[in-house]
C-alpha cells in the first residue's frame, strides 16, 4: 500500500522503539525544525553578546518543543503513522498539544522582540517594528480571540476525522504535510493566549485563561471516546494495514481513541501548573512593588488613613 510518496509500507516489521527512532521522516519538518533552532539560537547569542540574560529554562523548553516535532515527523514514527491509526494519533496529539506548549514556554516572540534590530534613522520600520505591528494588527486580534481559537481547536478534530477530508489529505504527501502543519499552527494559536508568556493582542486574566483551557480540552476526551466506542472503522486510510504488522483496524482505532482521550488530560495538567506558577509569581512581583512603593513614600496611604481616623475622632469629641 503506497501513501502519496511515503513509500511502500507492506514490508514494515512490527513497530518497536528502536526502529521508531530511525531517521526516515519528512524533510520539510526536518528543515523547519533546524531553522527554528538556528533562529532561536541566534536570538539568544545576540542577547548574550550585548550583556543581556535569557532564562535557561526557556531555552530548554523551546528546544524540547522543537525536538518533539522532529521526533514524530522526522523519524520512522512518521512512516508508521501513515499505516497505523494509533501511531498517527500520537503524532497528532504531540504536534498539536505537547509541542506548542513547550515552544510557547520558550517565549520565542519575546526573544524576537528583544533580539531583532530596531529601525534606524528615517521613517523606515525595522524588523522589530514590523513584528510589533503584526502583533497589534486586527488579524492577530481575531485569530487569538477565544471566539476563534476554541471553535478552530474543536473543528480540527471533528470536521477532519468525521469527514472525507482526512482520507483525501492522507492520500498524498503534500496533503499529509499540510495537515500536520495545520495541527501545529492550531495548537500554537490555541495555547498562545492561554500560556500568556509572549505578548499578544488578547491577554485575559488567569481565571479566564483557565476557563479557555477547560472549554477546549473536554472535546478531545469526547472525540477519543467516540473512536473507542465505534463499532466499525471511521476512516478508510487505515482500513487495510500491512499484514506484517498483525493488527486489526478496529483494535487500532480503539487504541487511537484511547490515546486521544489520554492526551486531553496530560497537557491540561501541564498548562494548569504553568498558569498557577505564573499567577503566584505575578502576585509576588506585585507585593514587592507595593513594598518598594511604601518604602519610598513612607507608607503615605497608611499615614493618610490614620489621619482620617484622627479627624473622625476629633469631630466626635467636638
Amino acid at each position: 500500500m503506497d501513501h502519496g510518496g511515503h513509500g511502500t509500507m507492506t514490508d514494515l516489521p512490527p513497530f518497536t522503539l528502536g526502529r521508531g527512532l530511525e531517521f526516515s521522516g519528512d524533510p520539510v519538518f526536518m528543515v523547519g525544525c533546524l531553522l527554528a533552532l538556528a533562529l532561536y539560537g541566534w536570538g539568544v547569542v545576540r542577547l548574550l553578546r550585548r550583556g543581556d540574560r535569557w532564562p535557561v529554562g526557556r531555552i530548554i523548553a523551546f528546544t524540547a518543543g522543537v525536538l518533539t516535532v522532529a521526533l514524530v515527523m522526522c523519524t520512522a514514527l512518521n512512516d508508521y503513522g501513515m499505516v497505523m491509526f494509533s501511531v498517527h494519533m500520537v503524532q497528532h496529539m504531540v504536534i498539536s498539544m505537547v509541542s506548542p506548549i513547550l515552544i510557547l514556554l520558550g517565549a520565542p516572540v519575546t526573544l524576537a522582540l528583544r533580539a531583532l534590530p530596531a529601525s534606524g534613522r528615517g521613517n523606515r520600520k525595522g524588523p522589530r517594528e514590523l513584528l510589533v505591528a503584526v502583533l497589534h494588527s486586527r488579524y492577530m486580534k481575531v485569530i487569538s480571540h477565544p471566539a476563534f481559537t476554541i471553535p478552530l481547536f474543536i473543528a480540527s478534530l471533528y470536521a477532519l476525522y468525521f469527514s472525507p477530508l482526512f482520507d483525501f489529505l492522507m492520500g498524498s504527501r503534500a496533503g499529509h504535510i499540510a495537515m500536520m502543519l495545520h495541527f501545529l499552527a492550531v495548537g500554537l494559536v490555541f495555547f498562545w493566549p492561554i500560556m500568556g508568556v509572549d505578548p499578544g493582542p488578547n491577554r485575559p486574566g488567569y481565571i479566564m485563561r483557565m476557563l479557555e483551557l477547560f472549554a477546549g480540552m473536554p472535546f478531545h476526551a469526547f472525540f477519543g471516546i467516540a473512536l473507542m466506542m465505534a463499532s466499525e472503522p471511521m476512516v478508510t486510510t487505515f482500513l487495510h494495514p500491512p499484514a506484517s504488522l498483525g493488527i486489526d483496524p478496529l483494535d487500532d482505532q480503539t487504541a487511537a481513541g484511547g490515546i486521544a482521550w489520554a492526551f486531553s488530560e496530560i497537557p491540561s495538567v501541564i498548562v494548569l501548573v504553568a498558569l498557577l506558577f505564573q499567577w503566584y509569581m505575578s502576585e509576588q512581583r506585585h507585593a514587592r512593588r507595593t513594598d518598594r512603593a511604601a518604602d519610598r513614600n513612607g507608607d503615605a496611604e497608611l499615614v493618610a488613613y490614620n489621619a482620617y481616623l484622627a479627624s473622625l475622632e476629633a469631630r466626635g469629641r467636638g
